[in-house]
């Protein structure tokens, strides 16, 4: 049975505007102008048990508010969703000790207390057996190397170690399905690649279901072997980051290093010139014709050496975000 199951999952608020002016304040009381915001809009997909999953989208696509929606925080306003067979808004607690929600922005930790004491609480909420909280708690502070600030008030803690301790707080229980929200939002480079490591190792030994969003694609890069897309509250996307790649960048970008200066007119002949400085070169040809015009370029051009890499991941999602890419909407 699959971890998630979502069809045709949808969410729409609605807000009330008024012009400023304490006359239009006065007739708002008797008659508002309100609006439909359509957050999430029929989107539909199966995420397998033991997943991991990318969930991307720009500010305000409906990603926190998916999230939300399947972890039973909100009610969807059309379709249904089950995550382990549970209705989620049903708020079952049979599903809720299996489940877990960490958002980047907003803490279950008491502020002014010592992680481990909020762990005691949490400990008692989720009725996690005394036997096992004590080496659950210092298996995974080991893992996530903050042993040494769990007697520490949270308070008193870097940004990185407040996340480490809240995703420990998310896992004390062990659940099969993890909800992360921007869990290295504003986290140095060496606190994010710590916390990827973490997601990663735990992910293979626990089998966890995860489904992450994040606005650092390097976080989806390393992490997920598939990716969602979400804009303007509908899905666009769903498959591998590699199928992404091949579907929105149609050409791949050839490196060349030269013996001696190239004109920029003869370089054009094998594809569009990307870059051209001093020795070096950074050219742009079709996928399907790459091979053949790397091999006559060697033949024709002073080059010692040459590499082919695909499109930036991230120029590919800013495209798609922007509107640039238009064929995104027959997926």
């Amino acid at each position: 049975m699959p971890a998630i199951v979502v069809e045709h999952l949808s969410k729409t608020y609605y807000t009330y505007k008024r012009p400023p002016g304490l006359w239009n304040a006065v007739k708002s009381l008797f008659r508002r102008e309100r609006h439909e915001v359509h957050a999430v809009r029929d989107i539909s997909f199966t995420i397998e048990e033991g997943e991991l999953v990318g969930f991307l989208g720009p500010n305000g696509a409906g990603k926190t508010t998916t999230l939300k929606m399947l972890s039973g925080i909100i009610y969807p306003s059309a379709g249904t969703a089950r995550v382990l067979g549970y209705i989620p808004w049903e708020r079952r607690p049979e599903m809720q000790r299996q489940i877990a929600l960490v958002m980047g922005q907003k803490m279950q930790l008491w502020w002014d207390l010592p992680p481990y004491e909020s762990y005691i609480l949490l400990k008692a909420l989720y009725e996690v057996p005394d036997s096992e909280f004590e080496r659950r708690v210092q298996e995974l502070a080991e893992m996530l190397e903050i042993r040494h600030v769990l007697h520490t008030q949270v308070r008193r803690l870097s940004l990185g170690e407040r996340m480490k301790c809240e995703l420990l707080a998310a896992l004390l229980h062990r659940p099969r399905v993890l909800f992360l929200d921007e869990p290295t939002i504003g986290l140095d480079v060496v606190s994010q690649k710590r916390i990827r490591e973490f997601l990663k190792e735990y992910n293979r030994r626990e089998r966890t279901t995860i489904l992450l969003t994040s606005h650092y694609m390097q976080d989806v890069q390393e992490l997920a072997q598939r990716v969602l897309i979400i804009h303007h509250g509908q899905l666009i996307f769903d498959d591998t980051l590699r199928a992404l790649v091949e579907r929105f960048s149609p050409s791949k970008a050839l490196h060349l290093r030269f013996e001696r200066p190239v004109p920029v007119a003869e370089l054009s002949r094998f594809g569009r010139v990307v870059r051209a400085e001093g020795l070096e070169a950074v050219l742009e040809a079709p996928r399907e014709q790459v091979s053949r015009i790397a091999s006559e370029a060697l033949h024709a051009l002073p080059i010692y050496d040459i590499t082919i890499e695909e499109v930036d991941v991230d120029e590919i999602i800013r495209d798609i975000f922007a509107g640039k890419q238009k064929d995104y909407t027959d997926s």
